[in-house]
């Protein structure tokens, strides 16, 4: 998934850098509107796993220290393990996603519709970078 949102963020970098040369803009748009909205489900879904681990892990370390024994701190540890990657996925995910609200913006100023005022910050400027080589 994570590579799947670079390359799009690449590509529409490059749209915007002029790569491609004179684009359909609104057709752009419409493409990275989609992948905006097929990535907030996906933020979404994994939000609600990501809370599902959370809770079993609490209700093991809960059983592990109400019960002697060797299975509820495995499984503990198990789940603390998962929680910890779908945390950092669902974190990288997220920024992902704020960066292409960004892109949004700089497509719309690039069509002439009303957009807020960017300004270009780490997070654009090492996509911009990454997008270059």
């Amino acid at each position: 998934m994570w590579e799947y949102m670079q390359r799009h963020e690449a590509f529409v970098l490059r749209v915007l850098e002029g790569a491609y040369g004179e684009v359909p803009w609104e057709e752009v748009r419409e493409y990275h509107e989609r992948q905006i909205h097929r990535m907030q489900h996906e933020r979404l879904i994994h939000l609600i796993v990501t809370m599902f681990c959370c809770l079993f892990l609490l209700m093991t370390v809960t059983v592990a220290f109400l019960y002697v024994g060797l299975l509820w701190p495995l499984l503990s540890a198990f789940l603390l393990v998962l929680v910890v990657a779908y945390l950092i996925h669902y974190f990288r995910l997220e920024n992902g996603v704020q960066r292409w609200y960004t892109l949004a913006d700089r497509l719309d100023e690039r069509m002439g519709r009303v957009s807020l005022p960017r300004k270009e910050g780490k997070a654009e400027a090492r996509a911009k970078a990454k997008a270059q080589q």
